[in-house]
């Protein structure tokens, strides 16, 4: 059973149990910290968050109901495990929203997203020539962020958020970015996007968006076909 590691145990205000610890398991699971499949355990947390069960349970509802934990009565309670399909889904709701926040975003002309789009992709170009991961998939989630931050419009903005939290999104960046050449398409398509954005050609900047999503989810999947060949040829060995 995987748990949280290293935090002591901390008091939380009573109105706002709940709301703390679900945010705090949000982004230990989004952030790949607990795995898919890991088991949650209602005591195991309550210590760790220095809480009653109570509002533990409550959070773990919550976060039921965002997609990204499955409760199994009578068996236990998990990280979800999205599958094949949740995710095609999934991605193609990312590619509408996406691409509608590039269009609104182009159509607004220069504000303070798109000068800091460019420092994002100057970063972006460091970490391609470097061949570090990593970074660049923390400037992946910025880049997208500040698109859709920048469209200006909170009800996108509220179900991008939605979405991307039962992506467990930077999970799935590290799988897709480790296709061969995939770090370096992914930066030149970024870069098409925010030209295109600069250039305020809304249409262009939503279809260019669309495309780099499509991709993306491409070299995900071919990243998981890998992993499952992988898991094949050393069950096979065994």
């Amino acid at each position: 059973m995987q748990e949280p590691t290293g935090r002591s145990s901390k008091r939380l205000p009573k109105a706002s149990m709940q709301a703390q610890v679900a945010d705090e398991l949000r982004q230990m699971i989004i952030s790949g910290e607990l795995q898919p499949r890991s088991s949650l355990s209602e005591m195991a947390l309550s210590e760790t968050f220095g809480v009653s069960r109570t509002p533990i349970r409550e959070a773990l509802k919550q976060l039921q109901t965002e997609g990204l934990v499955e409760i199994r009565p009578r068996v236990g309670t998990f990280v979800a495990v999205p599958s094949h399909r949740d995710v095609a889904e999934l991605f193609q709701m990312k590619e509408l929203l996406e691409g509608a926040a590039a269009r609104l975003l182009a159509l607004r002309g220069r504000v303070p997203e798109t000068e800091r789009l460019r420092s994002v992709m100057a970063e972006a170009d460091k970490a391609t020539q470097a061949g570090d991961t990593e970074r660049y998939g923390q400037l992946v989630h910025e880049f997208h962020e500040l698109i859709v931050v920048g469209a200006d419009n909170g009800k996108l903005e509220a179900h991008y958020r939605t979405l991307m939290n039962q992506l467990a999104y930077a999970r799935l960046v590290r799988t897709a970015l480790a296709q061969p050449g995939r770090l370096s398409e992914s930066d030149r398509e970024h870069h098409q996007v925010l030209d295109l954005i600069l250039a305020k050609d809304g249409n262009g900047a939503e279809r260019m968006m669309r495309e780099h999503v499509r991709r993306s989810h491409q070299a995900l999947l071919a990243g998981w076909d890998a992993e499952d060949d992988a898991s094949s040829e050393t069950t096979r060995r065994a």
